[in-house]
């Protein structure tokens, strides 16, 4: 059943905002010493703990810029398997005065102590840990086959130029946008790839968006993680500034996720999915 943008939207204002802080600041100023002794102002990425709770039981600790925590705290949740019911949400209650957000459902979740009990230390940058529900799903996830033009993931990647305030300004994070030919809908920074995802996981999920005419784009690396969230937002793409690793290889395959990295310039590898796209551009 196809909801209309009106229903979306009574959908999301049903569910209670609550912040301490209307935001956090995202960078502060420092001195700095350069390779010629000389003092510079420069600015670095701030970083703080974000404990988030499931109807008052705390699941995990994530080390956060703190840009959207309502939108990361519920895509986390979500991309972990303990929560699946957006009707079923009440509340999100983000409080800064002590580094938490928590999040009310009417949904049950009857094995959250198993999925809790099951956990993998990964490789993911600012979180590093997927639990049980993680991987529940995947065998009923069905994506799209995309059609790509050459010239449109250049256009892509030169639009991106114009994202990654934090990351010019201070360094030390990764950017994650939601791409629509080569229009860059949204875009979040973090000090974790895998915050930055689940930031745009949890709006995607809020708005009802469907993925399967987007572009997934990342600075970060392409992982088993990275690979799996993005085929839980229903994208069918994923292209990355960086490399990809073999088991997230593995798993654009079984999952038919056209894998481009090393994109940046006019430059890019395809390793799955070259079929999908025409190379017009090649003599340009």
């Amino acid at each position: 059943m196809i909801q209309s943008v009106s229903a979306k939207s009574l959908q999301r204002n049903a569910i209670k905002f609550v912040k301490t802080k209307t935001q956090v600041p995202l960078t502060i100023a420092v001195k700095a010493v350069n390779e010629l002794g000389q003092v510079v102002d420069k600015f670095v990425a701030c970083e703080r703990p974000l404990t988030v709770y499931l109807n008052w039981r705390p699941i995990v600790t994530l080390m956060t810029l703190g840009a959207k925590p309502e939108s990361l705290t519920l895509g986390y949740l979500k991309n972990q398997g303990f929560i699946s019911e957006l009707s079923l949400l009440e509340s999100v209650i983000v409080d800064w005065d002590v580094s938490s957000a928590a999040v009310i459902t009417q949904e049950v979740s009857e094995d959250i102590e198993q999925k809790l009990a099951e956990k993998t230390v990964t490789s993911g940058c600012g979180q590093g840990t997927v639990y049980g529900g993680f991987l529940e799903g995947l065998d009923k996830i069905s994506l799209p086959t995309p059609a790509l033009k050459q010239s449109t993931i250049y256009a892509l990647l030169g639009n991106i130029n114009a994202y990654n305030e934090t990351y010019k300004n201070a360094g030390a994070v990764h950017g994650c946008g939601i791409c629509k030919d080569e229009k860059i809908l949204a875009f979040v920074e973090d000090v974790g790839r895998h915050n930055a995802v689940d930031t745009l996981a949890g709006d995607m999920w809020l708005d009802q968006q469907s993925g399967h005419d987007k572009i997934f784009y990342t600075t970060g690396r392409l992982t088993s993680e990275m690979v799996i969230k993005v085929a839980k937002m229903g994208i069918p793409v994923l292209l990355s500034r960086s490399g990809v690793t073999q088991m997230g290889l593995d798993l654009a395959q079984q999952m038919g996720i056209t894998l481009i990295a090393r994109a940046k310039g006019r430059h890019f590898l395809v390793y799955h999915g070259s079929e999908t796209i025409t190379f017009d551009a090649a003599k340009d």
